[in-house]
């Protein structure tokens, strides 16, 4: 016999279980009350399923139907085989079909919410952090939060003509694998490397600030560039601009120009892969003071939090297109969208927000040594 605790919130939907022993109890002529003592649950709540998913006579009893009328009295006193059939299967059946109907999303009743979401996706914001971010600023209102599939549905399922292409464009579009860059590479002449082995151990996790991921993307046919930079602890991002040529010299000189004025704590290190367009490193380690650090040959995941900065920047930069017709102000407009995205990790608070508090926190041993 089932004996739920009692609780004083909603309770569950009834249990494929109960729904047996609710079967039991008609079969036996029990009532109404009897059976819901039995399970824990209120007789209204034992009645209203018995009158939507009984069977009078091979008929559905749906509606308005009476256990106590059909069973107990319009057979007993007309001599009439009205008996009331219930069956646990056939109930719980029933149950899962109804609750697979198409019902109006929230999506669709809330205008505020609706105004909310497409806000965050013209912001180019993922479906999960326009999700955390209301749940962040919303926490005690339950009609201004949605589920980030709820969101997805509406764009994939429920998204008809225009509303749903101008929606998905908003979207990110994520890869199903990553290339290798093809050919062979040539590299210049340049200074001794420092491995990424040597990196000082507040290098190599997210608690010290000042520790940055650097790369290139590409355009068509690798001939333009735009210099990528992410600060580990928050992911603010800084991008180069280089419109002439993605050699030695212009990405050291864009890195000084870009690097050079920013606080002492936010000048530790750099992480770079083996391009040779980082040759002249030690340029850039005597105008700013930053030690920069080499990752292994072909092993982009030593640089996980640049690789995925790079995959948000497709979104405005795609492949195959020539990255030297972006102007700067332009590269710095992109640069602000990603440092005012809302991000996971920061429980959906911006990098610009997260990189603030470092500029403003105390000092500590750390940041001072």
């Amino acid at each position: 016999m089932i004996t739920p605790p009692r609780t004083t919130g909603p309770r569950p939907r009834l249990s494929f279980a109960e729904r047996e022993e609710i079967a039991v109890g008609v079969a036996a002529g029990e009532s109404i009350r009897s059976m819901a003592r039995r399970l824990g649950r209120s007789p209204s709540t034992v009645w209203r399923e018995i009158g939507k998913n009984g069977t009078k006579n091979h008929a559905h009893a749906a509606g308005r139907a009476r256990y106590r009328r059909i069973y107990r009295f319009g057979a007993r006193r007309s001599g009439a085989v009205a008996v009331l059939h219930y069956r646990a299967g056939v109930a719980h059946a029933r149950y899962e079909r109804r609750a697979r109907r198409m019902r109006p999303g929230k999506l669709a009743t809330s205008v505020a919410l609706r105004a909310a979401v497409q806000d965050g996706l013209d912001q180019q914001h993922s479906p999960e952090q326009i999700t955390g971010w209301l749940r962040l600023n919303h926490p005690n209102c339950p009609e201004m939060q949605v589920s980030h599939e709820t969101i997805y549905k509406a764009l994939y399922v429920q998204g008809r003509g225009a509303l749903r292409r101008e929606l998905v464009s908003c979207l990110r579009t994520g890869r199903a694998l990553r290339k290798p860059r093809a050919g062979v590479e040539r590299r210049g002449q340049r200074d001794p490397l420092l491995n990424i082995s040597n990196r000082p151990p507040e290098a190599i996790d997210r608690a010290v600030p000042g520790n940055w991921e650097g790369d290139l993307i590409t355009g068509a046919a690798n001939g333009s560039a735009i210099g990528t930079l992410v600060e580990r602890r928050s992911g603010f991002v800084i991008l180069l601009h280089l419109p002439e040529d993605h050699t030695a010299e212009s990405v050291a000189t864009q890195a000084i120009t870009k690097m050079g004025d920013l606080p002492g704590i936010l000048r530790r290190t750099l992480t770079w892969d083996q391009g040779s367009e980082m040759a002249q490193h030690a340029r850039i380690t005597t105008a700013t003071g930053i030690r920069i650090y080499f990752c292994d040959p072909h092993s982009p995941w030593q640089r996980g939090t640049n690789e995925n900065t790079n995959g948000l920047l497709r979104q405005y930069f795609p492949k195959g297109t020539d990255l030297s017709v972006f102007p700067a102000d332009y590269l710095d407009h992109v640069a602000l969208k990603l440092n005012t995205r809302p991000r996971k990790r920061h429980g959906f608070r911006t990098p610009l927000h997260i990189l603030n508090d470092i500029l403003t926190e105390p000092p500590t041993v750390a940041s001072t040594a």
